[in-house]
């Protein structure tokens, strides 16, 4: 009896906090919308990268994006550095006063996740000297842009599950990599980011002054299946920041789904049908307001090349039209 007693007693209490969080998911809290920009997967979707760059400034007018210095774009050959890609984005955006936060390190946005030169791989060397000395470079050259915002050191570096191919990938030197970027410019914050539904969230949100979670609300798994974090709810990304310390003017949202989940598949390959399992109009609009619940106030979206793809190549305009107009409602 007093076990059972007990075992009653315990889900009570989860039901109370359940019931509880659900509660403080009522209210919603103004969020200003930044953009996450890959240069890669926009070539990848047959686009015009600098042309649908453009139109994300212009059309959707972002006050924030970010960006990667991806290091096996930036440094194709041991000891030969090509900028002008970053450059040029760098300055699209000062020209419209929009701020960036770039992303530097092993890791960046997109797959394949890891973005280490495949020259240094086949070194089989450390990647202390090489990685610290890109790192060096793309930090000096654009700590006093206009339009750098903040750095981001590597993307969910502390992840504790594999994902994406990290061959080269060399863990034990990010907080190195974070000395060497505020010892090179203290003017600027870092941010540190890590999986909103799977990461621990404890060792990226004490590395940086920022920290930012991801937000994916439709999933696959490996085998294909969707799941739906519909049951929970917005304030539990509240909750756990506030359990951890974490102070929620440096709280923010690094990726928030807005495009569907693709396995193996691209959107040229996937029938319109399966991506709407996982991303549709009505989804959209949900993560939307899902975010304006949990009490941060930026966030950004994920998947602008795709829907520009849909607009450009598909002749749907309908996620560009909502993002379009949710951005103008926060200007």
């Amino acid at each position: 009896m007093k076990k059972r007693m007990i075992l009653l007693i315990f889900f009570l209490v989860l039901l109370v906090v359940y019931g509880s969080m659900w509660l403080f998911s009522i209210k919603k809290y103004p969020v200003e919308y930044g953009i996450s920009f890959s240069q890669t997967h926009a070539e990848f979707l047959g686009l015009d990268w600098r042309e649908t760059y453009r139109a994300t400034l212009d059309e959707l007018h972002p006050k924030y994006i970010r960006i990667a210095a991806a290091w096996n774009s930036i440094e194709r050959e041991r000891g030969v550095f090509n900028f002008a890609d970053v450059d040029w984005q760098m300055d699209e955006a000062a020209k419209r006063g929009i701020k960036v936060t770039m992303v530097v390190g092993q890791k960046a946005p997109r797959w394949p996740e890891c973005h280490v030169p495949a020259w240094h791989t086949a070194t089989g060397d450390p990647a202390q000297k090489d990685l610290f000395n890109y790192v060096g470079m793309i930090v000096e050259r654009y700590k006093k842009h206009a339009a750098l915002e903040r750095w981001q050191v590597e993307n969910e570096p502390f992840i504790g599950f594999a994902f994406g191919d990290c061959l080269g990938y060399d863990r034990s030197v990010v907080d190195e990599e974070i000395k060497l970027v505020r010892n090179l410019d203290s003017g600027h914050p870092v941010v540190l980011t890590d999986s909103g539904e799977l990461g621990r969230w404890m060792k990226a949100s004490r590395a940086g002054d920022f920290f930012g979670t991801t937000l994916y609300r439709v999933v696959r798994t490996p085998r294909g299946h969707v799941i739906k974090y519909d049951f929970m709810p917005a304030a539990f990304y509240r909750w756990k920041a506030k359990i951890l310390g974490i102070p929620m003017e440096k709280f923010f949202v690094a990726e928030l789904q807005a495009e569907p989940w693709f396995m193996s598949g691209d959107p040229m390959s996937t029938p319109l049908e399966e991506q709407e399992k996982t991303m549709n109009p009505d989804r959209l609009v949900k993560h939307l307001n899902y975010t304006e619940r949990i009490g941060v106030s930026r966030a950004y979206l994920w998947g602008v090349e795709w829907w520009y793809f849909m607009k450009e190549k598909m002749g749907d305009e309908r996620y560009w039209e909502i993002i379009q107009d949710k951005l103008a409602e926060k200007g």
